[in-house]
């Protein structure tokens, strides 16, 4: 029997994809992050694999495509829910310090662990390995924190996209690094975003203005095509791509802003925000989908024996720890003392495996155990989860007294009200007559005849 034929193929696939749904709802009654359940799925699926098909298999082009795609996917989908208003720059601007110190100390400090306790690891590289244990993961922030107040889901919304995108230039940055014939220096980093940003305004309007001329139905995935093929021929240029992605559903999501004025004679409202609703249902499809099978997949290819080793656990704890310590001290400056459960809401996820597989063979170190990338990542989604379930037992606490309360008062009122439809029962033929007689009694009111008759005079 060949496991690789292409109904065991689909099979696989649907089944992939009904678990991971069901994942997600076990996720939001628990708290645990899917993401943990479909790495184990693929840990599993390691092993069924290993039992059939004797020679190895390489993953990495599947795993490459996939993270790229989901990336994208994840970032649109983040950008389409921001809403850029005054009240909320002050928010936007500290999520992204935050972003950018925790990612640059984080960065710092992992990679003067790695310096010291990798052998054979040089400077330049210690960066290019820490730099994706240093990034916030989107894909598990975004849908693990529905369940918090507005102001801070929105901060995690925020915070973590801009880390993926900061994070990610940073990394392409310091690979530009290796080769000084290459490298561009702060000036050329500087230019380059600059151009890529008047390069994604200009293809937002673009976009959006022709996309809204288009009258077929089946027009959403040519969209992403489009974008898709932006952001890979942005990378052939060498710019940050990414920001193509962010900017562009940063436009379409704020088109009362970003059509003002001369420029709303070119919109056609109905047609553009049917263009937003029916992208925004798309790219959340098409990032849970990307995401399932890209954990799934990175489940396979891992070596789970590599967490048992010691020097792995030493190194990954001392990263963990500083992790939360830069962290506290951040948010405790930015946010004061309502930090919690935000401290502990910063797992390592879908770029921190993208980008380390991206790591330039030069700069590759034999002596790097995996394991740590692992480790990291397993550790900072259990911390989230922990801090998750413990906040929501907090917050259910008060309300499920109060629901106690009113359905004691209900019990209360219930009773009452039988009681006196009882009373009422006996008495109804007396309180009817005693009602007629109190109508009779009344005086009579004389203002509204007044009133006509001044009205007529």
């Amino acid at each position: 029997m060949e496991i690789f034929s292409s109904y065991n193929l689909i099979i696989a696939a649907s089944v992939i994809i009904i678990l991971s749904f069901w994942f997600n709802g076990i996720a939001k009654k628990t708290n645990i992050p899917s993401v943990l359940m479909l790495i184990g799925l693929g840990v599993i699926l390691q092993y069924v694999i290993r039992y059939f098909v004797t020679v190895p298999l390489n993953f990495f082009p599947l795993l490459e495509v996939l993270g790229i795609v989901g990336l994208i996917m994840i970032v649109l989908e983040a950008a389409l829910e921001l809403e850029l208003k005054r009240e909320k720059l002050w928010p936007i601007l500290k999520s992204m310090a935050i972003a950018l110190i925790g990612l640059l100390g984080s960065a710092y400090v992992a990679t003067m662990i790695l310096y010291q306790f990798v052998d054979g690891m040089s400077l330049h590289s210690a960066w290019l390995y820490a730099t994706p244990l240093s990034i916030l993961s989107s894909a598990i922030i975004i849908p693990s924190v529905s369940g918090l107040a507005a102001h801070k889901k929105e901060f995690h919304i925020y915070e973590s996209t801009f880390s993926d995108i900061m994070g990610i230039i940073m990394f392409y940055f310091l690979v530009g690094q290796l080769d000084p014939a290459e490298a561009s220096g702060p000036v050329g980093f500087v230019g380059n975003i600059l151009l890529t940003i008047v390069i994604a305004i200009v293809a937002s309007y673009a976009i959006i203005l022709i996309f809204q001329e288009i009258k077929s139905q089946a027009k959403q995935f040519l969209l992403i095509a489009v974008l898709l093929l932006l952001y890979a021929l942005g990378k052939k240029m060498h710019l940050s791509s990414l920001i193509i992605i962010l900017i562009f559903g940063l436009v379409i999501a704020n088109m009362k802003l970003f059509f003002g004025g001369k420029l709303v004679h070119f919109l056609k409202k109905e047609r553009a925000h049917q263009i937003y609703h029916e992208l925004h249902i798309i790219t959340l499809e098409t990032a849970f989908v990307v995401r399932t099978f890209f954990f799934v997949v990175f489940g396979i290819t891992i070596v789970i024996s590599s967490l048992f080793n010691f020097n792995v656990a030493m190194v990954s704890i001392m990263i963990l720890v500083s992790i939360y310590a830069i962290r506290f001290i951040l948010l405790r400056l930015f946010l004061g003392s309502d930090i919690l459960p935000q401290l502990f809401i910063a797992p390592r996820g879908l770029i921190t495996v993208l980008l380390f597989y991206a790591i330039p063979t030069e700069a590759q170190v034999a002596t790097f155990e995996p394991g740590i990338l692992l480790f990291v990542i397993i550790g900072t989604s259990l911390i989230m989860t922990w801090a998750m379930i413990k906040d929501k037992r907090k917050i259910a606490t008060p309300a499920d007294a109060l629901d106690a309360e009113y359905a004691a008062r209900d019990e209360s009122y219930e009773g009452i009200e039988h009681e006196k439809h009882s009373k009422h029962l006996d008495t109804e033929t007396g309180s009817h007559e005693a009602a007629e007689n109190s109508i009779e009694d009344l005086p009579e009111d004389t203002s509204d005849k007044e009133g006509k008759e001044g009205f007529s005079s």
